[in-house]
């Protein structure tokens, strides 16, 4: 749906972003790899900034979204909680009930933005 890539909804907690785009595409990436450091090569940024933006939503909620085990003889990896799923799916129904709210006005915008 066009109208819906106009929107970028972050959701902000004490002057952070605690859930927005970047994050939720980090989310998914770890969630299909198992690993912060597959997502963050997927993404084409450095471990060190996917494994500070981990770190900044599992400080934000009250729960883990999420979990990572240190390398060994099979190596590390990360898990996407439950609740970090939960997280992932009510973001997306977000959007998608903001753009059906909002898409009248979505569509007068997107019809007269200038064509690239």
């Amino acid at each position: 749906m066009m109208q819906a890539e106009l929107l970028k909804i972050r959701i902000n907690h004490q002057g952070n972003t605690a859930l927005g785009p970047g994050k939720i595409e980090l989310l998914q990436h770890i969630a299909q790899h198992g690993s912060i450091s597959a997502a963050a090569k997927q993404m084409r940024m450095s471990y060190r900034r996917a494994w500070e933006l981990v770190d900044m939503m599992n400080r934000s909620f009250d729960q883990p979204v999420v979990v990572s085990t240190t390398g060994g003889a099979h190596g590390g990896g990360a898990q996407v909680t439950a609740f970090g799923q939960a997280l992932m799916l009510a973001y997306a129904q977000i959007l998608q009930k903001t753009a059906q709210a909002a898409a009248d006005e979505l569509h007068l915008i997107n019809q007269h933005l200038k064509k690239i």
